[in-house]
C-alpha cells in the first residue's frame, strides 16, 4: 500500500513539473509575461444604395496597439479576400486565433491590398465593388495599405484563457463616393464587439405596405438616446445619411430584420422608407429595447402605430 502511495506521489511529482516547465516557457517566451489566446472573426451590415452586390476587401496584415506601440500579429495567415456582403445576418469569417500578452486591448487596425486614389492607379484587384449588372469598381482605401483600417473596442484577454471578438465592419457607412470624382473610396468604421458579452435583436414588422410599387423599408439601430432628427437631412460630401447609427438592416419581404453582435444595453430603432432605393422618409422611433448578452431579443412594431 505504501508502494502504491508512493507511485502516486512520483506520477503527480512529474506531471505538476511538467506543467511548470510548459508555464515557465510560455512565460519566457514573453519575457515571463503570462498570455491568452484571442479568437478573431469578422462580420457586416448590408450596404443600401448604389446596387452593389459584393463589397471584396483583402487583409494582408492585422496589428494590435500595445503601450501606444503598433505590433504585428504574427500568426496572421494573409492575404485573405473576403466578400463583406456575405457576412451578415449574425454571419462571420473567422480570420484566427492568436496568442498575445494578458491585459486590456482597445485597437486594432486591418492593413489592405489596396491602392491609394490620385496614384495613378484605375484598378484594384484586392479591394473593388461588384454591381447588380455584373460590373465592378475599384475601391480605393486612403492610407489602407500604409496605417491600415483601424477598429476600436475594448477587450480583455485573461491569462491563460480565451477571448472571442467579432469586428463588427458597417459598409453602409464605410463605403462612399469622393466628391464628384465617381470613384468609391472605403472609411473606416469598424467597432470590435465581445461575443460571449453580446446578444442580438430578432424583429418583424407588422402591415407594411404592399401596394406601393418599389417601396422598401430599413431599420437603423442606435444607442438608446443618441439619435438626432437631423440626421435624416441630406448629408455633407463623403457622408452618409444617419451617420452616427451604430448599423442598419434591409427589411425583408417579410417583414423580417436582424442586428447581431450588440453589446448589453438599451437601443433605439429608427425606421424609414426608401422608394427605388432612394430615402423617402422617417416612419419614426421605437425606443429603448434592452439588449442581454447570449439573449435574443424579439420584437414585433406595428407601422400604423409610429410616430
Amino acid at each position: 500500500m505504501r508502494q502504491l502511495r508512493n507511485f502516486a506521489f512520483l506520477f503527480t511529482l512529474i506531471g505538476l513539473t511538467a506543467f511548470l516547465i510548459t508555464s515557465c516557457q510560455k512565460d519566457a517566451d514573453l519575457g515571463g509575461k503570462t498570455t491568452g489566446t484571442l479568437h478573431l472573426s469578422i462580420t457586416d451590415a448590408p450596404i443600401d444604395a448604389y446596387d452593389i452586390t459584393g463589397v471584396f476587401i483583402t487583409i494582408t496584415g492585422i496589428e494590435y496597439n500595445q503601450e501606444n506601440t503598433w505590433m504585428v500579429l504574427e500568426e496572421f495567415d494573409g492575404p485573405v479576400t473576403l466578400n463583406l456582403l456575405e457576412l451578415t445576418d449574425g454571419i462571420s469569417a473567422q480570420l484566427g486565433s492568436f496568442e498575445l500578452e494578458a491585459g486590456t486591448y482597445t485597437q486594432l487596425r486591418f492593413m489592405l491590398d489596396a491602392p491609394e486614389m490620385g496614384n495613378g492607379s484605375h484598378a484594384n484587384p484586392g479591394c473593388y465593388l461588384e454591381f447588380g449588372d455584373g460590373t465592378t469598381e475599384p475601391l480605393f482605401v486612403p492610407s489602407g495599405a500604409q496605417t491600415g483600417y483601424k477598429a476600436v473596442g475594448e477587450f480583455i484577454i485573461p491569462a491563460e484563457g480565451d477571448i472571442y471578438v467579432t469586428a463588427d465592419f458597417d459598409v453602409r457607412k464605410s463605403v462612399v463616393v469622393a466628391g464628384n470624382s465617381g470613384k468609391f473610396i472605403l472609411k473606416p468604421t469598424i467597432r470590435l464587439v465581445v461575443e460571449d458579452r453580446s446578444g442580438e435583436i430578432e424583429g418583424t414588422l407588422l402591415n407594411m405596405d404592399e401596394e406601393t410599387e418599389g417601396l422598401g423599408y430599413l431599420v437603423y439601430i442606435y444607442e438608446a438616446g443618441t439619435y438626432d432628427e437631423a440626421e435624416a437631412d441630406d448629408p455633407a460630401e463623403e457622408e452618409p445619411r444617419f451617420p452616427n447609427a451604430i448599423s442598419s438592416k434591409l427589411v425583408d419581404e417579410d417583414g423580417n430584420f436582424m442586428f447581431a453582435f450588440l453589446p448589453e444595453g438599451l437601443y433605439d430603432l429608427v425606421l424609414i422608407t426608401t422608394l427605388d432605393g432612394e430615402f423617402s422618409e422617417v416612419l419614426g422611433l421605437v425606443e429603448e429595447i434592452e439588449v442581454i448578452r447570449n439573449v435574443t431579443t424579439v420584437v414585433e412594431i406595428d407601422i400604423t402605430g409610429l410616430e
